[in-house]
């Protein structure tokens, strides 16, 4: 097994996570990864603790609707502001899933996403641009407080997919 160092760092905003490593098989592993983004109706929150409970996982993050910087591109109602924006639970050694609240009511085939994180615009936007035809979007690709590029949308099989570029 090679050398890995694991640093993290919280306060009330940020979580900070940096693993330092030598392996370039886990560094690529790590930086490219397809996970599952799991959609709820208001029951984010409660179903992770069920999941943590189930696979004995490990809460990676959690941040809320309150915890947004105030903008009037976005606002948040008062009711919506205990809901999950953003979360991740390990569940096996190399397995996570990430979840959030939906402020609209989900069918549940609306309920999953395939969440994509990339390390190059240009891969995410030539991806972007041919899931995108015939398809439709729910985000535009744009940069957020979070990424340098997030998106989602819908491609013309019905199969929701999620991009981010860090």
């Amino acid at each position: 097994m090679k050398e890995e160092l694991t640093f993290a760092y919280t306060d009330k905003k940020t979580i900070l996570v940096a693993v330092i490593t030598k392996d370039p098989i886990l560094i690529q592993r790590r930086m490219k990864m397809i996970k599952p983004y799991l959609m709820f109706n208001r029951e984010c929150e409660e179903a992770f603790k069920l999941y943590i409970e189930a696979f004995g996982g490990e809460l990676i993050a959690m941040q809320k609707y309150s915890e947004l910087p105030s903008s009037p591109d976005f606002p948040v109602e008062e009711s919506d502001k205990d809901l999950v924006l953003y979360s991740q639970l390990r569940i096996t050694e190399d397995g996570f899933i990430m979840g959030s609240d939906s402020k609209r009511e989900l069918n549940d085939s609306d309920k999953v996403a395939v969440s994509v994180e990339l390390n190059s615009e240009e891969k995410a936007r030539k991806a972007w641009d041919i899931l995108k035809e015939d398809g439709s979007i729910h985000m535009d690709l744009h940069e957020t407080f979070f990424a340098k590029l997030h998106g989602s949308l819908k491609d013309k099989f019905g199969i929701s997919w999620m991009f981010t570029v860090n």
